[in-house]
């Protein structure tokens, strides 16, 4: 895949399950459209990364933990375009609750253990983000506002949004 995204191929996306329930190898393919793509590309790359890691916006699934160093690797890339997107996306990972919310309300109850695995999820995801503030700090501090101010936003969001607790 060339000089980015080199360890992808170390990940087994066959095994893993997007956030819609299909496996997850359609992900490497996406995250070289957005690497190696012309502005275009990447945009519809991103927009469908998007779809099947993090389902309208607020759900993820087992392979989105996976997935957030690349989109990490790609944002701290020089020549990658579209990055305020791929810092949209990776705000979207950090703040999605859903499981948790879900798994919060039922605590107690014979459905509480059928979210364990998916709270495992958001809770993998949102520290996979966590994991990348060095290279989120290196976007907010960007000559260009156009990838400046959505880092400081993710960065905002970072700091708003604790670790999940135990459930």
């Amino acid at each position: 895949m060339g000089s980015l995204l080199r360890s992808v191929s170390g990940v087994r996306w066959g095994e893993l399950r997007d956030a819609t329930g299909a496996a997850a190898d359609g992900i490497p393919p996406l995250l070289s459209r957005i690497a190696y793509g012309d502005e275009d590309t990447a945009r519809i790359a991103i927009d469908d990364l998007g779809d099947v890691i993090c389902t309208l916006g607020f759900v993820v699934g087992e392979a989105t933990a996976p997935t957030v160093p690349f989109l990490l690797e790609l944002v701290g890339s020089p020549h990658v375009a579209r990055k305020a997107e791929l810092l949209d996306l990776l705000g979207s990972i950090c703040r999605t609750d859903q499981w948790h919310s879900a798994a919060a309300a039922t605590q107690g109850r014979k459905h509480d253990a059928s979210y364990r695995q998916q709270t495992g999820w958001e809770a993998a995801s949102r520290t996979a983000v966590y994991a990348g503030r060095s290279v989120i700090v290196g976007a907010a501090s960007s000559v260009r506002p156009e990838e400046a101010a959505p880092a400081r936003k993710l960065l905002q969001v970072m700091d708003d949004t604790p670790p999940f607790p135990e459930l």
